[in-house]
């Protein structure tokens, strides 16, 4: 629980820097551009978005890992994409409209080596929990 309220005001504050900055303060970390998403809540179903990074991205697809920190749990912004897939991602001060889905096995045997080499981190947080941490990958929505 007190992981939750801390990764929640950690949330809102890096949005606050970022909004009173103009984007040119905590716009990425650990080398990984930082990823405002939003998302429609699972069982409220209000616009909800928080603070993540990607680390890996092109100009067609955003990678999101749902680490929690290696937490036990899933974080909540992964449940509610899941349940609501159509989702906004802002980077750099640009929003766009994608699709998320959950990468498949093999398409996850492929990004973890990216993803690790990234941010080494999250090779960490996979070791200290035995749930197997999502990535999400996030594409154009199809018209």
């Amino acid at each position: 629980m007190v992981t939750d309220i801390g990764g929640k005001v950690m949330s809102k504050s890096h949005k606050a820097i970022l909004r009173i900055s103009g984007g040119r303060v905590l716009n990425s970390a650990f080398g990984m551009p930082a990823v405002e998403l939003h998302t429609i809540g699972r069982t409220t179903g209000k616009k909800r978005s928080t603070m993540l990074t990607s680390p890996v991205h092109d100009e067609n697809r955003v990678v999101l890992v749902a680490s929690k920190g290696g937490d036990d749990r899933d974080p909540q912004w992964y449940g509610n994409l899941t349940a609501h897939p159509d989702i906004e991602i802002t980077i750099g001060g640009v929003t766009r409209p994608l699709r998320a889905r959950t990468a498949s096995a093999d398409e996850k045997a492929v990004l973890w080596p990216q993803i690790v080499s990234s941010y080494k981190g999250y090779g960490g947080y996979q070791e200290k929990t035995e749930r197997n941490i999502p990535v999400v990958i996030c594409e154009p929505r199809p018209n």
